[in-house]
Parts: C-alpha cells; sequence; structure tokens
C-alpha cells in the first residue's frame, strides 16, 4: 500500500563530552593554575510537523536515528563544541508514543509543532570550575551525562473535518469525487480505497472544509477484519462522521438496516468516543428508486433503524442533494469554530 501511517523507530540522543583535568604549562608560568574546559552537550533528536509530508514512509526504512555525542573540554579553558540537533520531519498529525510505556510524547497537529524526542547528555564540568581559595590544584572534572534512548511508535491521524464511514461500496469515494476535486478510484467491486484520501469541499468563494475517505468498514473490523480498521484512527480528530448506507444494494439479500447497525457498532467497539462523536446518516444511490417512492422508503427506513440524528438522501452520482448536505455540514462546523 502507498499510504504509510504508522512506524516504529529508536532514537539516540548524544552523551555529553568529558570535562578536562588539565594545568596550565607555560614558560614562565610555574604556577599555572587549572584551565580545563567543560565538555559540550549532546545532540538532542527532535520531531517536527511539516505540512508538505502526507506520510511516514521514510520511517519505515530507517529505523535508528543517532545524534552525534558533544566534543570533550580540554586545556587553556576550552570547551568542547556541541553536537547539533537531529530534526526529524513528520507530516502534520503525527502522534508519537514512548514504544515501552504508551506514554504518548507528542500529538503535533499543527504544522511547525516541536517535540523533544531525546534530550542530549549535559556536558561535563572541567577542573576549573573546582578551584578555590582552598582548593587551588583541583584534579576533578565529571563526564558527559547519557543522551536518552527511546523506542517510539509514530502514528499519523489525517486532518480532516467530516469523515465518511461505511460499508465496501457504499459510495464513499464516489460522493468524494461528487462534492470535491479529489478523485479516488471507483469500481465496482469491494475495497476500491486502500488507503485515506482527502477532499477539499468548497461550498462558496470563502467556505470550505476537508473530507477524509477511508477503506470501507466490514464486520469484526474493530478485531482487525478487513482493511477499515487500520484507518478508524484518522477519523478520531474528524468533527463530525457521515455515515454512508448503500440505501438500494444490487443484492436483495443485504439488509441495508443490518449494515448500518453493524457500522455503528465498529466504531462504538474501536473507540466509544469515537461512537459519540456528532454522526449525520447519509442514504446514497437513490437514483435507483423512483422519485415517487424515495421519500417514502427513505423514512421507513429511519423508523426502522431507529435513528434520531440528521438524516439526508442523496445521489452521489448524479450529484442529487450533494449540495444541500454540504451546505448543511459547513453550517454545522462554523457553528463549531463559533461555540
Amino acid at each position: 500500500m502507498k499510504f504509510f501511517d504508522e512506524a516504529r523507530i529508536e532514537v539516540i540522543a548524544g552523551d555529553g563530552g568529558d570535562g578536562s583535568a588539565h594545568f596550565r604549562r607555560e614558560k614562565f608560568v610555574p604556577r599555572g593554575g587549572p584551565d580545563g574546559g567543560d565538555g559540550g552537550r549532546g545532540g538532542s533528536i527532535i520531531a517536527v510537523a511539516d505540512f508538505n509530508l502526507n506520510t511516514l514512509i521514510d520511517y519505515r526504512y530507517t529505523r535508528i536515528f543517532r545524534a552525534r555525542h558533544g566534543e570533550a573540554g580540554s586545556g587553556r579553558d576550552r570547551n568542547g563544541h556541541g553536537a547539533e540537533d537531529v530534526i526529524l520531519r513528520v507530516p502534520v498529525g503525527t502522534v508519537i508514543r514512548d514504544a515501552d510505556t504508551g506514554e504518548t510524547i507528542a500529538d503535533l497537529a499543527k504544522s511547525g509543532d516541536q517535540a523533544l524526542l531525546a534530550k542530549g547528555g549535559k556536558g561535563g564540568l572541567g577542573n576549573i570550575n573546582f578551584k578555590s581559595s582552598t582548593n587551588r590544584a583541583p584534579r576533578q572534572f565529571t563526564p558527559g551525562g547519557t543522551g536518552e534512548r527511546k523506542n517510539l511508535e509514530m502514528e499519523l491521524r489525517v486532518l480532516a473535518d467530516v469523515g465518511l464511514a461505511g460499508m465496501p461500496n457504499a459510495g464513499k469515494s464516489t460522493f468524494v469525487r461528487a462534492v470535491s476535486a479529489a478523485r479516488p478510484k471507483v469500481a465496482d467491486y469491494p475495497f476500491t480505497t486502500l488507503n485515506p484520501s482527502l477532499g477539499v469541499v468548497r461550498v462558496d468563494m470563502n467556505r470550505s472544509f476537508v473530507i477524509a475517505d477511508i477503506p470501507g468498514l466490514i464486520e469484526g473490523a474493530a478485531e482487525g477484519a478487513g482493511l477499515g480498521h487500520q484507518f478508524l484512527r484518522h477519523l478520531q480528530r474528524t468533527k463530525l462522521i457521515l455515515q454512508l448506507v448503500d440505501f438500494v444494494p444490487f443484492d436483495e439479500g443485504i439488509d441495508p438496516v443490518k449494515e448500518a447497525k453493524a457500522i455503528a457498532n465498529e466504531l462504538k467497539k474501536y473507540d466509544p468516543g469515537l461512537f459519540r462523536k456528532p454522526r449525520w446518516l447519509v442514504l446514497n444511490k437513490v437514483d435507483l428508486l423512483d422519485p415517487a417512492e424515495r421519500d417514502k422508503r427513505a423514512k421507513a427506513f429511519v423508523k426502522k433503524l431507529g435513528w434520531k440524528g440528521p438524516w439526508f438522501a442523496v445521489s452521489a452520482i448524479k450529484g442529487e442533494g450533494t449540495r444541500e448536505l454540504c451546505f448543511a455540514i459547513m453550517e454545522f462546523l462554523e457553528g463549531k469554530r463559533g461555540a
């Protein structure tokens, strides 16, 4: 698959350089005092969110990132050079966790966000720091500190305002093509979407939102069935989920109500917080019904499902009802932003 949204890496910060235990030795200076300099700090590992990146593929092939050690101090009160930090550029929306403890180290949700992943060791002190009136020839010095070393898990969560959830072939990719300039793959077989795709929906000149299409879900996705469970995390940042249902399946043995309940159940099993997000029902492919019976069948479907929230009947392939839905979404998001 071309979209890489997980990676596991090891980061090793540099050790600090040792301090120097040195004494001034010059001609005609018989009692030169201590002049050992401090060691330089070790390089740190820092992550920076970069909006120019959209995958973690670079971290699939390079797994270990190591910073240089600081230089040791030397005589004549010369401090060692500190090592340069190593900058890891990651896509906006990357979450970084400690693989050993599970602790979240950073959630880089905005371009330019930075996070210290592994801190370099401090430089050691030279013997000049231990000079005093009672200790004129100190031989003490301190070694450089050890740099941090961590195993990290990196996870990319797509940043979108609206996410689409539904069974394979519910028409999610067709819907994205209908409302935005994005062109995800569309075909008449399941799982045509193998990786998330984003589309910008522009309702007018200065009003727009981002919509995310993820691979179709099937029953048992939260336990690992199908492809969708790998990408459910991308719905966690959205403000609204559109649950698309194939309202008129070609196979008469498929029950759309059962499929709609299965999708809701998978969201709940994966993350109860995801299940509690605002979710609208979108009945797709109504163009396959006679116009006289669309409204009647849609209301009967909603009643049988027990749906209490907003719902819309659309035809993504013909664009029917999509404009009204997009305006409703825009108003909802603007209300959220103003809250």
